[in-house]
């Protein structure tokens, strides 16, 4: 049975990882070997209610984090639906490259910490659109927009979905992940931007923008007062969650739809004195329809399947095998981090949280940190490692190749920089 369960996995999750190649979508690929793993589970056991009872606690946990991505994600929507996000990214009026490059990284870095990274690459790249005529130097500043948003997203409990699961878990606690992984995660940004400062040309030539036809664009932007209402609004509901957690005790799923009922009536309030019609862009419904519905499914799939891998102890069996094999702690969440540039995190996030238990690694423990930085940042080494990246890939039309040439050294060097910081910090502070 349990060579089976293995051999299901592997093929599963190659075809994950080959998702491009094979043109096969990932979710398709990830909901086929969860039901698959956990199939062949009930049939190989004598009592089969034993095992729905492991199904029924692991999906509880999976609720648990999908119900906090669909509340996060739809507050997002909303605020994106009243422009909210064109206030701050409007303000970018730099013409020198070199400038206008730090601007952007950090501005991206700041913002995922908020939002998640995925949707703050997505808005960031369509600033570029708006600053930067040249294709190639666009391009390069979306890898720069890659590393940022990953990097900004694994110091904060909400800034990404592997974050996330480690807080939802209680593998870490807000205050003390943004603490420690502030500046391995700012170093891991540093790096690559002084690297590329001084690769980058700094002559402007008509690869920019010219600024009469940024006012242009901005004039078009629309500043209203219910932008500013629904931008605070939002960010200040998502910034609360933790805050709702240490108070009440209460899951962060449950401050996520307390914030998001808050957002939904300010919506409400707002547009009252519209027709139906007019009202629609800025509903709850049409926020629905604009949520990645595709990547709920992709993580209920692949979470499910990794419960099952848990339950019947294979998960605890590899911990031991890799203690044996490599021996040091932070030599395997290294590996982690680089194995996240090939392969999506959340399953390897997933897979690790199986792999070692909170009685053995408590809560905000060293390698619950680590492996939040690892896994967060390791997926910018290849654009195919983070969905920041598969997006940006599909925007900008990047190729695999083109950016193994361009970016993937200065992601890896930002990597390493993080990985000493962090390791240098802690054997000093701890």
């Amino acid at each position: 049975m349990q060579i089976l369960l293995i051999l299901i996995f592997i093929i599963g999750y190659l075809a994950i990882a080959l998702e491009h190649p094979i043109k096969i979508n990932k979710t398709a690929t990830a909901l086929l070997t969860g039901v698959l793993c956990w199939t062949i589970y009930t049939v190989s056991e004598d009592e089969p209610n034993s095992v729905l009872g492991e199904l029924s606690h692991h999906l509880a946990s999976v609720s648990e984090i999908l119900f906090f991505l669909l509340g996060a994600m739809t507050i997002v929507e909303l605020i994106d639906a009243h422009d909210g996000f064109r206030l701050i990214t409007d303000k970018i009026t730099s013409k020198n490259k070199v400038e206008l490059l730090w601007l952007i990284a950090l501005i991206t870095f700041f913002l995922s910490s908020v939002l998640d990274n995925l949707t703050t690459a997505i808005v960031m790249v369509s600033v570029l659109r708006k600053l930067i005529r040249a294709p190639e130097l666009r391009k390069l500043f979306a890898g720069v927009v890659i590393i940022a948003a990953n990097a900004g997203g694994a110091w904060s409990p909400i800034g990404d979905v592997t974050t996330t699961m480690l807080w939802i878990g209680g593998q870490i606690t807000p205050l003390n992940i943004m603490k420690t992984l502030l500046i391995p995660s700012l170093i891991s940004l540093i790096i690559p931007l002084i690297y590329l400062t001084f690769k980058l040309n700094r002559s402007v030539k008509d690869e920019l923008i010219e600024a009469d036809s940024r006012e242009k664009i901005k004039s078009l932007a629309f500043k209203t007062q219910n932008s500013w209402i629904m931008l605070f609004l939002g960010i200040g509901t998502l910034l609360f969650v933790p805050i709702f957690k240490t108070i009440t005790h209460l899951p962060p799923y449950m401050g996520i739809l307390l914030g998001l009922g808050i957002v939904w009536i300010a919506s409400e309030v707002l547009h009252a004195d519209k027709d139906e019609e007019e009202r629609h862009p800025y509903t709850v419904a049409h926020a629905l329809s604009k949520i990645d519905t595709s990547s709920m499914l992709f993580f209920l799939g692949i979470l499910v399947a990794i419960g099952a891998l848990e339950s019947t102890q294979l998960l605890s069996g590899l911990a031991h095998w890799m203690d044996k094999t490599v021996g040091n702690q932070d030599v395997i969440v290294i590996l982690i981090g680089l194995a996240s540039a090939v392969i999506d995190n959340v399953p390897l996030v997933a897979a690790s949280m199986g792999m070692y238990d909170l009685n053995t690694f408590p809560t905000d423990s060293k390698i619950w940190e680590f492996m939040a930085y690892c896994a967060g940042t390791g997926g910018s080494i290849l654009i195919i490692g983070s969905a920041a990246g598969v997006a940006v890939m599909g925007m900008e039309k990047i190729n695999f190749l083109w950016y193994l040439r361009n970016i993937s050294f200065t992601a890896l060097i930002g990597y390493f920089a993080g990985v000493i910081t962090f390791l240098l910090i802690f054997s000093l502070l701890y």
